[in-house]
């Protein structure tokens, strides 16, 4: 089994779910939870619930919340290698979910944006293994430089790379140019729509999945809905595979990093496509499900 290393980010989710259509500027009645949450944790956890071996770099604040987060991510069966900030705290993700589902997300990346390159255990970082480095570590500007000698050591180690988008506005404002000159050089990059439209001008998926591979040998293009397409610049048409059926939609928090969380594991062990995007999508759909972007204890 090949050991996937996710270096990314590590926050506390407070996601509220509105009952009804939100009152702007007055009040409206919510269900507000706590959650473990940051896409990079996310996705550690669920590829150590699916019985993948995982470790997570990442950072943390000196604080109830950060101690908490490093419980669960050990509870979960992660090899947690968290650096404590002495003055940051941990990052925290307000989400508000509308009745409908839809989520809008303030971000305050806390510890996150102080993770540096002298915070990359070396001993992680071994031919044979696999990195996953989330976005979110490239398009903050101060944890933008450990994200850029992740990808450095694992080419050096001779690991596979894998790379996620992050979000539409945080890639918007980095720029489609800088983050692909960064990446360039990763196997495998994960985009859903709206990010892929950022990188490449493409509103159609498989369009952009074409043009992301002039930089990127596999595309990964997560449609929600529609399932999700793997294409490769060996091959002429892509592969698609449709979006598991759900009684109802909770949350879908965390929905995006649960489905690469199932499609890494049998992608690595060399499975055809179709198998893990089938696999990405089972484990999307159990994502959203149930509130939270982590999964169940």
């Amino acid at each position: 089994m090949t050991r996937v290393v996710v270096v990314g980010d590590l926050m506390t989710d407070a996601v509220a779910r509105a009952r009804y259509a939100l009152a702007r500027a007055s009040d409206t009645p919510a269900i507000v939870t706590m959650h473990g949450g940051g896409s990079g944790a996310n996705i550690a956890s669920w590829l150590a619930v699916e019985g993948a071996e995982v470790a997570f770099i990442g950072r943390r604040g000196a604080d109830i919340t950060g101690r908490n987060r490093d419980m669960e991510l050990m509870g979960y069966g992660v090899d947690a290698r968290l650096v404590m900030d002495p003055e940051r705290p941990t990052g925290t993700c307000v989400v508000l979910v509308t009745h409908k589902g839809e989520r809008t997300m303030l971000s305050d990346p806390g510890a996150n944006a102080a993770l540096s390159p002298e915070d990359l255990p070396r001993d992680l970082f071994t031919s044979g293994a696999h990195l996953h480095l989330s976005g979110y570590t490239l398009v903050n500007e101060g944890s933008r430089d450990a994200g850029l000698a992740a990808l450095d050591m694992a080419r050096r180690s001779g690991m596979s790379i894998s790379v996620d988008c992050a979000s539409s506005a945080p890639l918007d404002r980095t720029g489609a140019e800088p983050f692909l000159e960064w990446t360039n050089g990763a196997k495998l990059l994960f985009a859903n729509i709206d990010q892929a439209k950022v990188l490449t001008g493409r509103d159609d998926a498989e369009a952009a999945a074409k043009v992301l591979t002039a930089w990127f040998p596999q595309v990964i293009i997560k449609m929600n809905a529609e399932g999700a397409l793997w294409f490769s610049n060996g091959r002429p048409d892509p592969v698609r595979v449709a979006a598991e059926p759900v009684d109802k939609i909770v949350d879908g928090t965390g929905a995006g990093d649960a489905f690469s969380a199932g499609f890494l594991p049998p992608w690595l062990a060399g499975k055809p496509p179709a198998e893990s995007l089938a696999a990405g999508c089972r484990l999307a759909a159990k994502a959203i499900m149930h509130l939270g972007a982590r999964p169940p204890f």
